[in-house]
């Protein structure tokens, strides 16, 4: 007789299927909680510097670039930026290259302090929530591992994040990685 025909007659085969149906089980349920809590997660991949003006009406007016409210400051770029936002508040943001890219100063990070806003609801109505200022490197580059405050609700509308300034003007914004 078989050596294999012994294992496929007793239960030794039943208890190696349940085994691997247990962990089969297992592992689909623990990959459902993890897809659950990523979806209380933002997060932000690339981002676009500041252009301060978004037209010239045919009467000379000028349209700034407010998003959220928020004035524009004066023309930046950013080479970077990736962000992520957990259910908790708690945000982590790594930009780099946030230079200006106007004027005498340009290519310099101006001396510039920046902190995140992240934006939640509709553009009439959306609630900010700031993270600790923190200096731009030489070379532009920074990163804040901080808790917003307030902290945002646990699901955030149509989110906006902004990089500004002390004086609040934004430089940058972060784009929703989707």
């Amino acid at each position: 007789m078989n050596k294999f025909a012994k294992f496929g007659n007793g239960g030794a085969a039943r208890t190696m299927v349940r085994g691997l149906l247990l962990t089969l089980i297992a592992v689909t349920v623990t990959g459902i909680a993890s897809a659950q809590t990523n979806t209380d997660e933002l997060k932000f991949k690339g981002g676009v510097g500041v252009i301060p003006v978004t037209g010239v009406a045919a009467n000379g007016t000028v349209n700034l670039n407010i998003v959220r409210g928020v004035p524009p400051g004066a023309p930046w770029r950013i080479a970077g930026l990736e962000a992520e936002v957990g259910f908790n508040g708690h945000i982590q943001v790594v930009g780099r290259g946030l230079l200006l890219a106007s004027g005498n100063g340009i290519g310099t990070n101006a001396g510039q302090t920046v902190h995140a806003t992240l934006f939640c609801g509709p553009a009439a109505t959306a609630t900010a929530h700031n993270s600790a200022g923190v200096a731009l490197g030489v070379n532009g580059d920074f990163r804040i591992d901080d808790f917003l405050s307030p902290q945002p609700p646990t699901h955030c509308d149509n989110p906006v994040l902004l990089i500004r300034n002390v004086g609040g003007v934004w430089f940058a914004a972060g784009l929703p990685k989707l």
